[in-house]
């Protein structure tokens, strides 16, 4: 029997599933070619890569395996606190219990294209979700750490089923009469919490991306809002758009 061109093994290895990887390479591992042999260590590392991140998942579970008992374990985060514009928003989200979403993490960490796949995976596997938003009127209205509770609650409210128990990134949110349990750094520690923050991020930076084609001067498709040297000249230059956090940029205007 000849034997297949190098080429063909690539295509092989390309079309495989890297869960059935050991299998495949196990039957090129006795070809002595130069090509066959990196083609081999190449996947080998790919299939290194992802043991390593079922590990890392694993690691994320550690508060949802430690309350177990709790049917219902909903994660929540928020995006938009720091910006001088737009929304604040608030993720709420329920895993199931044999969740297997490879790649969750901490929001900040993610390409935005691994958070934009992430977001409507999420999405279709949850249990439940909701999102909250707190606009910049209600954000200069209560504060932000009240417009963040309140964005919180929010999400909490248009959930499908009612949590049993909060995991949350550092904070208690007040008037929710539920369990809850702060975890600091907790989009780092936390699936839940870590895919609550990406349904956040991933809402705002939609947002702000339409936004920046209604008030295109800003650039808030860039800087989403936060306050980047760019983003405070566009506001010395033109004042400040109807988004904006009035009481975030008082050192750049004069009103």
């Amino acid at each position: 029997m000849a034997e297949q061109k190098i080429g063909e093994i690539k295509k092989i290895l390309e079309n495989t599933d890297v869960e059935l990887l050991p299998e495949i390479l196990e039957s090129f591992r006795a070809d002595e070619r130069a090509g066959v042999k990196s083609l081999v260590a190449k996947y080998d590392k790919c299939y290194e890569a992802l043991l390593k991140e079922k590990e890392r998942t694993e690691r994320m579970k550690m508060y949802e395996k430690k309350y177990s008992d709790y049917e219902f374990i909903c994660g929540i985060d928020e995006a938009g606190r720091g910006p001088l514009a737009g929304p604040v928003v608030a993720g709420a989200v329920i895993l199931p219990k044999d969740c297997d979403i490879l790649y969750i993490n901490d929001s900040k960490k993610l390409t935005e294209k691994k958070r934009e796949e992430l977001y409507d995976i999420i999405k279709e596997k949850a249990v439940a979700y909701g999102i909250g938003i707190a606009t910049p009127e209600r954000i200069d209205e209560i504060n932000i750490l009240q417009a963040t509770y309140e964005a919180m609650r929010s999400a909490i409210a248009q959930m499908a089923v009612v949590p049993d128990l909060l995991l949350n990134d550092a904070v208690i949110i007040p008037q929710v009469p539920i369990k809850q349990v702060p975890i600091i750094k907790g989009d780092a520690k936390s699936i839940s919490i870590a895919a609550a923050s990406i349904l956040a991020k991933v809402t705002r930076d939609r947002m702000m991306k339409k936004y920046s084609i209604i008030y295109p001067e800003y650039g808030f498709e860039g800087h989403k809002g936060y306050g980047s040297q760019s983003h405070i000249e566009a506001i010395k230059i033109y004042g400040p758009s109807p988004i904006h956090r009035r009481s975030f940029i008082k050192n750049f205007i004069n009103e």
